[in-house]
């Protein structure tokens, strides 16, 4: 196990991507399924489902593809890490390409996209973004 889930949840689902694979399966914990409902809610994946495999509990996200089988996030990257966590006010929200892409905070109102964060004027720790 690694000692950054998330950083795990995203290296998955981009060499899923790479990969052309219809799902992915990562470890289940409430902020990875916070952060999958996040990307279906947006479009980036088709869905996202809770299943146990015997003892181990799984999230099985289901990717999305373009009619050219091209994948719908072309890029996603992990921002605040353990080593270097990364906080923003509320006047400090980035914007993800212009708004092209979006980046996912953890706040105190729980975790949301950066535009509901700037909507509802919280900030908080970026945890990734992408496009």
């Amino acid at each position: 196990m690694t000692s950054d889930p998330i950083a795990d949840l995203l290296t998955r689902v981009r060499n899923a991507l790479k990969a052309r694979h219809a799902k992915v399966d990562v470890p289940n914990s409430k902020l990875k399924i916070e952060i999958a409902r996040i990307l279906k809610d947006e479009g980036y994946i088709l869905n996202y489902k809770q299943v146990e495999e015997g003892p181990t509990k799984l999230i099985r996200i289901y990717l999305k593809y373009t009619a050219q089988n091209t994948p719908v996030i072309s890029e996603i990257h992990r921002v605040s890490r353990p080593g270097c966590r990364i906080y923003v006010g509320k006047e400090e929200v980035p914007r993800v390409l212009g708004g092209l892409g979006i980046n996912i905070l953890t706040t105190s109102q729980g975790i949301m996209t950066g535009a509901a964060a700037r909507k509802m004027g919280v900030g908080g720790e970026v945890l990734c973004q992408l496009w």
